[in-house]
C-alpha cells in the first residue's frame, strides 16, 4: 500500500473508533524521566497514554487490515504507521518494520493484535516469527515492550530470530536453554552502555564503578541535553526494567552490554543516534548469541540508577558507596565491541 493510499484507508475507519479508558496505572509514568529519552515516538505515545489514562477517549483500535485490536496495540501500530510516513519510500511496505526470515518464515511486515490473537499452546516467539503479529496486553509490559520494538525493530527482530532457531532445536517443554535465556534476560532487563572511551567499557564489565559511572562523570552524556563531547551513555533496551521504573527503586539492577563507537556518535541527531545503535547492536548480538558458550553471565550487571544524569541523587559520590547495590565483580574481562 503507497502511503496516500494509507491515507485514505485511515479515513475509512470510523466503525473502529470507540470509546475505551486504560487503567490508573499508566498515569504513574513520568514521560519526561532521563531512561525513556530515546523511545522512538515518545512524544505520540506520551500524548496518547496520557489521554486514554484519564479519561475515556475515542481511539482507532484497528489495523491496516481493519482487525479490532486493543487498546495499546491500537496506540503502538499508529507509531510504527507515524515513523513510515517520516520515511522517504512511498511504498508504505517498505518503510515498515519486518521480522528477520528464518528457514522456516518468510519475512513478515510487523503489526500489534490483540493478545487473544495468540492461538492457544503456540509459542509467542513463533507467532511473531510465522505472521508478523505482536500479541499485546493492555498493560505497562507491554506498553513498553511496544516502544521497545518501536526504538530498535532490527534487534528485536534478530532476538525473535534466535529464539526460532532454538525453538527448531528443541521441543518448547524442554526448557529454554542458555540461547533463550541471555536472549530473555537482555529483552526483558537489558540496557546499552556506548562508549567512545573504552575505559569506561572496561571498567563496567569489572565492576569498577568509581572508573565507570564516578571518575568520568563530567564525559557522560545527559539524556535531556545530548552533547557531542560526550563519551559515554546508556540506553534502556529492556522492557521489563522500564516497568520496574515507573517507580524507581534504588536496587534496580540492568544486565547490559557495551558498544564501543567513534566521537562522531554524539554528534548524531538523537534519532540518528538510535538508528545507528540498532544496527549496530543487532550485529553485537548476533556475534554474542552464536557463541557456543552463551549464557546470561556475559551481560554486565549496571546499576541503572547509577547511570550519571538518570536520578538526582548520583550527583553525591556517596551514593556509590552503597556495597548491596554497587557490589563487587565474581568475574573480570566480560565482552564488549
Amino acid at each position: 500500500m503507497s502511503i496516500s493510499g494509507l491515507r485514505n484507508n485511515r479515513q475509512h475507519k470510523e466503525s473502529s473508533v470507540i470509546d475505551k479508558a486504560l487503567d490508573d496505572s499508566f498515569a504513574n509514568i513520568d514521560w519526561q524521566a532521563p531512561w525513556l529519552v530515546h523511545l522512538n515516538q515518545l512524544n505520540y505515545l506520551s500524548k496518547a497514554i496520557q489521554r486514554l489514562s484519564n479519561t475515556n477517549q475515542q481511539i482507532d483500535t484497528s489495523t491496516n487490515d481493519n482487525q479490532q485490536v486493543d487498546i495499546i496495540a491500537g496506540v503502538l501500530n499508529k507509531g510504527f504507521l507515524n515513523t513510515a510516513l517520516k520515511q522517504p519510500s512511498q511504498n508504505l511496505q517498505t518503510s515498515l518494520p519486518t521480522t528477520k526470515p528464518t528457514p522456516e518464515n518468510q519475512a513478515h511486515t510487523l503489526t500489534f493484535v490483540s493478545q487473544s490473537a495468540l492461538p492457544e499452546g503456540k509459542a509467542y516467539e513463533y507467532f511473531i516469527a510465522a505472521t508478523g503479529n505482536i500479541p499485546t496486553r493492555d498493560n505497562l509490559h507491554d506498553l513498553f515492550n511496544g516502544s521497545i520494538w518501536l526504538t530498535f525493530p532490527k534487534t528485536k527482530a534478530l532476538l525473535n530470530y534466535y529464539h526460532m532457531l532454538e525453538i527448531a532445536k528443541q521441543d518448547i517443554g524442554d526448557g529454554r536453554g542458555r540461547v533463550r535465556d541471555t536472549i530473555t534476560v537482555f529483552d526483558e532487563n537489558g540496557a546499552i552502555l556506548v562508549t567512545s572511551n573504552p575505559n569506561i567499557g572496561k571498567a563496567l564489565i569489572d565492576f569498577d564503578w568509581q572508573e565507570s559511572l564516578v571518575a568520568p562523570r563530567e564525559n557522560w552524556d545527559d539524556p535531556k541535553s545530548p552533547s557531542a563531547d560526550a563519551s559515554a551513555a546508556v540506553y534502556v533496551f529492556g522492557h521489563a526494567l522500564l516497568e520496574q521504573l515507573v517507580t524507581p527503586r534504588k536496587p534496580l539492577c540492568a544486565h547490559s552490554v557495551v558498544i564501543n563507537v567513534s566521537q562522531d556518535f554524539f554528534a548524531l541527531s538523537l534519532p540518528k543516534r538510535i538508528a545507528f545503535l540498532d544496527d549496530k547492536l543487532a550485529n553485537y548480538m548476533d556475534g554474542l548469541l552464536s557463541q557456543d558458550n552463551i549464557t546470561p553471565r556475559h551481560l554486565s550487571p549496571l546499576p541503572i540508577l547509577g547511570v550519571p544524569h538518570f536520578w538526582a541523587e548520583n550527583a553525591n559520590t556517596d551514593f556509590y558507596e552503597d556495597a548491596f547495590v554497587f557490589r563487587s565483580g565474581r568475574r573480570r574481562g566480560g565482552v564488549n565491541i
